[in-house]
């Protein structure tokens, strides 16, 4: 192929060298098309000829296809006017149907989304409240319930940088949306406190050191405050309403919720992380 393209451009440009550079080349060339001359231009005419029959058979093609498909439509039409009914009324009803009802569970469902819940996941930052003053820790009620409490950790920097930001999240839904005043009553716990916790029955945790996510920063026990005091009483029915909320609420954050468990611990929520604890 390379060589016929080299080959046809040699001839190409001999013919063009010739007639410049030539004249005698120049006029045979010319006197041989005086010469057929006619003949092209009959050649010509057919050509234009044969363009027009071809138009016009086109033409009178085009219009016969335009009469026949007319006939068939005013044969049709009641067949062809049923077919583009269902064809487009269902999509057309959809669409007029989809205005509030059917999309209204979406856009629904949009709304119910907690704001404070959709800012934490956005990143918001919320700070740990000030501490309680200790006596708050040390009634004869709570020491009843919770014993060795005064010594405790609720130190919030020693927790979970991520499990801090869900439970300060659950505390401000509980205040804002149910109006119950929360205080984390444990937070870390030390292997030496678990173990001295254990040994004190099933009835406190039947946990040992490092059976616990308290070990890890990422569980924490919490309380009621109401009029300055702090309620732990699973007998006061504020109280129970209070850790079913509080339950319902944590578990919308991510965290599990203790009162779930066969053992009940009710103000009990924890952030599970896949490898922390090998049981």
């Amino acid at each position: 192929m390379f060589f016929l393209v080299i080959a046809l451009y040699f001839l190409l440009a001999c013919g063009v060298t010739g007639l410049v550079l030539f004249p005698t080349t120049r006029e045979t060339v010319f006197t041989a098309l005086i010469k057929r001359k006619d003949r092209i231009g009959q050649l010509f005419q057919d050509w234009k000829y044969r363009k027009s029959e071809t138009t016009k058979s086109l033409s009178q093609n085009l219009q016969a296809s335009k009469l026949s498909a007319w006939q068939f439509l005013k044969r049709h039409h009641l067949i062809l006017l049923s077919g583009m009914a269902v064809v487009i009324l269902p999509p057309v009803i959809a669409w007029m149907l989809s205005g509030k009802d059917m999309l209204g569970s979406y856009e629904d469902s949009r709304q119910e989304v907690n704001p404070q819940i959709a800012a934490l996941l956005q990143g918001e930052q919320l700070v740990p409240p000030p501490p309680l003053p200790p006596d708050v820790f040390t009634t004869q009620e709570v020491t009843q319930i919770r014993p060795m409490l005064d010594t405790a950790s609720r130190n919030w920097q020693a927790l979970d940088a991520d499990f801090t930001q869900r439970l300060l999240l659950t505390f401000k839904i509980m205040k804002e949306q149910h109006g119950y005043d929360m205080a984390i009553i444990e937070g870390y716990r030390s292997p030496e406190r678990q173990n001295a916790l254990a040994q004190m029955g099933s009835n406190v945790t039947n946990a040992k050191a490092f059976q616990s996510y308290h070990q890890y920063g990422l569980a924490a026990d919490s309380a009621f405050m109401r009029n300055g005091k702090l309620v732990i009483s699973e007998k006061d029915p504020w109280a129970m309403r209070g850790y079913q909320l509080y339950g319902e609420v944590a578990e919308s954050v991510g965290l599990t919720w203790g009162g779930r468990w066969k053992m009940m611990d009710l103000g009990h929520v924890e952030l599970r992380k896949p490898g922390v604890i090998k049981r």
